[in-house]
Parts: C-alpha cells; structure tokens; sequence
C-alpha cells in the first residue's frame, strides 16, 4: 500500500472537500482519501499495482483544481 500527499491550490469548502475526495475514491485501487482544507492538500492511500501517483493527479486536475 502508498500513501502520498499531494498540493492541491483551489479548494476552499467543503463542496470542494466532497468534490475530490469523492472523485479520488471512485479510482479502482483508491483505499482512502482526505483532503486538509487548512493545509490545501489531500493525503490518499492507495495500490500501486492499481493506479499510479500521476493519475490520482490527473483525477484531481479533472475535477478543476490546481495540483502543484
């Protein structure tokens, strides 16, 4: 199992805390995902055999916010 935090600029609510969190549990392999809206990053545990780094990126970019 991976676990990676990752930047995300853009959020500011709990609509965008559902929006990613709810887009990231959705990715087969995904265990968790929790988004920290004081800290702008979402921290998510995941297969690696199953999904990689860049497509939990590309995920969150598909759901209109800004991975840095």
């Amino acid at each position: 199992m991976n676990k990676v935090t990752i930047s995300v600029e853009g959020m500011t609510c709990g609509h965008c805390k559902s929006a990613v969190e709810g887009a990231l549990s959705k990715v087969d392999g995904v265990v968790s995902a929790e988004v920290d809206l004081n800290a702008k990053n979402v921290t998510v545990e995941f297969d690696g055999s199953k999904v990689t780094e860049e497509q939990l990126k590309n995920e969150i970019d598909d759901q209109g916010y800004d991975v840095v």
